[in-house]
């Protein structure tokens, strides 16, 4: 999905979003909503990888529990979670944060003793 703001000219308080899609898609998502039951819950995560899933989010005008439960339903599929575009949006985000980890590195971290 890709976000463009355009600023209102008259009304500086006024942002208008368009936003890029499958009108199709979505217009019968939005008519058959599936309804979930969502419970809180407390994961630990790294610092700088929970930055960049935040950043994301935030790009994406979704919250971040919208945003992890997309990619892991798509896991679950062996789907892709990220198109070419999102992909560069989220190493630049990965630059800004630091983040050097990489899917290789998922079994060998541990966590600082405080």
């Amino acid at each position: 999905m890709k976000l463009c703001r355009f600023r209102v000219f008259g009304d500086p308080a006024v942002d208008i979003i368009l936003v890029h899609m499958y009108r199709n898609t979505m217009k019968e998502q939005l008519e058959h909503p599936i309804v979930v039951e969502r419970v809180q819950t407390g994961v630990r995560m790294e610092k700088r990888l929970l930055k960049v899933l935040k950043g994301l989010a935030e790009l994406k005008d979704m919250t971040l529990g919208d945003l992890l439960e997309g990619i892991v339903l798509h896991a679950f599929e062996g789907k892709a979670p990220f198109s070419p575009d999102t992909q560069k949006e989220i190493e630049k985000l990965r630059s800004i944060y630091g983040l050097t980890l990489k899917a290789t590195d998922s079994h060998q971290l541990k966590e600082k003793r405080k």
